[in-house]
């Protein structure tokens, strides 16, 4: 069976509920799921997406912050919701599905915002560095959420870490900015290794090739210079590594009407 998920930080998804839905007829993906929907759950655009097909939703809403959702056109067996740093903001959201979605064996997806951290990178003086810090701590520390053995599993999101030299425009100049310094990118490497997780990106895309799928706002012409980062990231767990038939970044999505700073990242598996 053919299984396509789509991770898209989103930034308001009731600002840009057009261009998620012009997403949407294009691509079709099974599963899209969304970060940064800064909407409480109430709020959450639901008659649009049943319109357009996706009838089942897992929400992890926030007002005006942070938010997570997951919209699906296949129905889950469940759902879960994990806190980390003893923080009530709304940054992970689980779905599993199963015998509901005709899938022969289990399959847990999870969606993930994790902090941005602000701009100074020093957690003694920059206390959202430091909640990002810990976050990602946590998440290696997580046993629930690492597969192993024949465990199905996805793990995907904005995960606001470029943790490699070209997941970024330039590595010597982003060593010291938030999202490429070495102390996250060894911590979201640890989680993922601990995990045993597969880059999908990294899996199919070499190391020596520039990947990107956020361009600043700052730049009044995101294409001139190039200068983006890989934080959107979609893993799999060893016993899907070899199942993945396709992966697509959505670049054109950066220069659609009032786009997000992030685009698209879907992966194909044949579950």
């Amino acid at each position: 069976m053919r299984f396509s998920v789509t991770t898209w930080n989103i930034n308001s998804v009731r600002l840009r509920i057009d261009i998620v839905a012009k997403f949407i007829k294009a691509a079709r993906p099974d599963v899209l799921c969304l970060q940064e929907t800064k909407c409480i759950d109430d709020a959450f655009p639901l008659k649009r997406f049943k319109r357009l097909g996706y009838e089942h939703v897992a929400l992890n809403g926030q007002k005006g912050y942070h938010g997570v959702a997951i919209v699906s056109r296949l129905p889950f067996e469940s759902t879960d919701i994990r806190t980390f740093c003893d923080k009530l903001d709304s940054r992970h959201v689980s779905v599993s599905f199963g015998e509901k979605a005709q899938l022969a064996k289990p399959l847990v997806l999870h969606n993930f915002y994790v902090p941005a951290g602000g701009d100074i990178p020093d957690p003694a003086l920059n206390p959202k560095f430091e909640h990002k810090l810990q976050f990602l701590d946590e998440m290696k520390a997580c046993e629930p959420l690492h597969p192993r053995g024949d465990d199905r599993h996805i793990l995907v999101g904005d995960l606001n870490v470029a943790p490699h030299e070209n997941d970024v425009w330039s590595h010597k100049q982003l060593l010291k900015v938030v999202s490429h310094t070495p102390v996250e990118t060894e911590k979201l490497l640890a989680a993922q290794a601990h995990g045993e997780w597969f880059d999908i990106a990294r899996e199919r895309i070499p190391m020596s090739e520039k990947v990107y799928t956020w361009w600043s706002y700052r730049a009044a012409d995101w294409t001139v210079g190039d200068r983006g980062r890989r934080l959107d990231h979609i893993w799999v767990s060893r016993a899907l590594k070899d199942s993945v038939s396709d992966f697509k970044i959505t670049r054109d999505a950066r220069s659609w009407d009032r786009p997000s700073d992030h685009v698209p990242v879907t992966a194909v598996l044949e579950v």
